[in-house]
């Protein structure tokens, strides 16, 4: 549910990262049934599949069943679906996802978000503001 949040929230970027040359890209680890496609109309950029989970590092960032427990995940869930966001319980949920912002050359990494609980979205601002910093 929350991804598809964040994803919208994220295409919103799109045109102004466009302006910028900027692409939009989604690194997703499964696609069980049609989950991909259910994002799609959400996100407007391109969305790869990483089931190896290269992106994802050496180490995955997990939330085990004690995330449910916590205040900041089921609000998410509530804003989520107050706004017409369904997820599912298929599949592997409890890996935590990020937002990168990978400059050109060598400029490295400007802006690393990872999730500290479900549903902890990043600042658009603050993508916008390190996508500028990028040379066209």
């Amino acid at each position: 549910m929350c991804l598809c949040m964040s994803f919208r929230k994220l295409s919103s970027l799109k045109p102004q990262l466009d302006k910028l040359g900027v692409p939009l890209y989604a690194v997703v680890k499964e696609d069980v049934g049609t989950e991909v496609q259910n994002f799609r109309p959400y996100f407007k950029g391109e969305i790869f599949l990483d089931e190896k989970r290269r992106f994802y590092g050496p180490r995955l960032r997990r939330m085990g069943l004690l995330a449910f427990m916590r205040l900041g995940v089921w609000l998410s869930g509530v804003r989520a679906f107050r706004k017409g966001f369904i997820g599912n319980v298929l599949g592997e949920g409890f890996v935590l996802g990020g937002v990168y912002v990978i400059g050109r050359g060598q400029q490295g990494i400007l802006l690393e978000h990872r999730e500290k609980e479900f549903g902890d979205k990043v600042d658009i601002s603050e993508v916008l503001k390190a996508a500028r910093k990028i040379p066209q």
